[in-house]
């Protein structure tokens, strides 16, 4: 694939860093052989469709489906797409618009959006943010996307009741049909293993459209299913581009070698170098706009898969790295001086674009600054570059390992590697720190006394 990613982990070993910081070359040879058993375990996980993230992109039935919905809503000719979710409902949507979409979208002519609508991911129960959104987005105007796969989502079920009156009202209720979509667990009628969904009910007094997330899948993986996938579509994003680089991710992450799968070499470097030198925090920092919401989505991803109390044998391990999000070059000069001169307690994942879609010459001006030689006649490109790498080597200078990555450009397919292949790693990592990457129990307590404290029957 002539856009395949590329990973450069030469920064991460011990040849770079010095032995106490860096992994030897000697170390990933002695985890190899526990990473390709581990690898046999999940290969046969992903063969009983115990866990359904990885084969999402290969149930075209499904996807033919989001695009001919997606099709159909978009002649409907809304001016605005509200997404009412949080977590993974909302984090890997985000993601893809961010990457995908030029920026300052909302604020672009409807002619320069190709008649797509603005999109408001409501990701929080803040109630300035949320009465400005209502505010912005006339019910008859939008088009509202409710997911949870529960329906018990105090979040979103709050945002779904504040918008059924004032949508009822402006369309009435025969009319509410054209205007709400719900993405929830399968109906019961059909998949009689499938969750309860407090979405259902809805979806049959108004005669919805509903889409299912499969009970395999779970919210921090679901990106590439309708959760991720119907909203995308109707915003016009490149879908099949999406499918093809995970089709591609996933034939290089199929392989048992840890050297040849990029998603094992990384998951097997954040575990040894967590484990054996003390890098206990995870920062991602890409060096390019586009990539800061993937940052957001990758600290969800990292921080509920691994962060767990008890291993598979129900042991107190406390496992996990923190995630931390930062963004190349604004980062630099906010993040960069506690990275190289405090606490030598982390790996650092920088992220690249090598070819950004605009090149933005240096004009020959402001003569009166002669210090100002060396940026006239350059490119705002060549700057961001020589900023990557300056940070770069003053890392590697400090002894702090550094794991590069590296887009060839911005595109549907790039982007869908990435995140395959930071999916592939989070579920090899969890076998390395043998924990349950696919559950969140640490979560449930506190929705349990928000509940409570709301007056719900717990």
């Amino acid at each position: 694939m002539d856009d395949a990613i590329r990973i450069d982990a030469t920064r991460a070993l011990s040849s770079a860093v010095g032995e106490a910081h860096g992994v030897a070359e000697a170390e990933l040879d002695a985890i190899a052989p526990r990473v390709r058993q581990l690898h046999g375990i999940l290969a046969e996980e992903r063969a009983t469709a115990k866990y359904g993230f990885y084969d999402l992109y290969k149930d075209t039935d499904v996807i033919d489906r989001v695009k001919a919905e997606a099709d159909r809503f978009h002649a409907m000719g809304y001016e605005n797409l509200v997404v009412l979710g949080i977590g993974g409902s909302a984090l890997g949507l985000t993601a893809l618009h961010t990457a995908l979409h030029p920026p300052y979208y909302n604020l672009r002519d409807p002619k320069a959006r190709d008649g797509r609508p603005r999109l408001f991911v409501m990701d929080n129960i803040d109630p300035t943010t949320f009465a400005q959104m209502m505010r912005l987005c006339p019910p008859e105007k939008t088009l509202y996307n409710a997911i949870s796969k529960s329906g018990e989502t105090a979040e979103t079920m709050l945002q779904l009741l504040v918008i059924i009156e004032p949508l009822e009202r402006a369309m009435g209720k025969d009319g509410v049909k054209d205007h709400l979509v719900i993405t929830t667990s399968p109906d019961r009628d059909r998949v009689p293993n499938a969750p309860i969904s407090l979405l259902r009910p809805v979806a049959k007094k108004y005669g919805l459209t509903a889409f299912d997330i499969p009970v395999n899948v779970g919210g921090r993986f679901s990106v590439f299913s309708q959760v991720g996938m119907f909203p995308a579509a109707v915003l016009g994003l490149d879908i099949d581009g999406m499918m093809a680089g995970c089709a591609a991710m996933d034939a290089r992450c199929g392989q048992p070698d840890l050297h040849a799968n990029p998603a094992y070499l990384r998951a097997a470097l954040h575990y040894l170098l967590d484990t054996r030198k003390g890098k206990t925090i995870s920062v991602m920092m890409p060096y390019a706009d586009g990539l800061r919401s993937v940052a957001d989505w990758y600290c969800q991803l990292w921080a509920e898969s691994l962060g767990k109390q008890y291993d598979l044998d129900g042991k107190n391990v406390f496992a996990g790295q923190t995630p931390v999000k930062a963004l190349g070059a604004t980062d630099q000069h906010s993040q960069v001086q506690l990275y190289r001169e405090g606490p030598n307690n982390k790996v650092f994942n920088i992220v690249e674009v090598a070819e950004f879609s605009e090149t933005l010459p240096v004009p020959n001006t402001l003569q009166c600054v002669p210090e100002l030689e060396y940026l006239r006649g350059a490119t705002m490109n060549k700057l961001m570059a020589a900023e990557l790498q300056g940070t770069v080597d003053a890392l590697t200078l400090s002894k702090r390992p550094v794991i590069r990555v590296t887009l060839p450009r911005l595109n549907a397919g790039t982007v869908a590697q990435l995140l395959y292949m930071l999916e592939v790693e989070t579920a090899m990592a969890g076998r390395l720190y043998h924990v349950n990457a696919f559950d969140q129990p640490g979560v449930e307590e506190g929705k349990r006394i928000a509940r409570e404290l709301m007056g719900a029957d717990c």
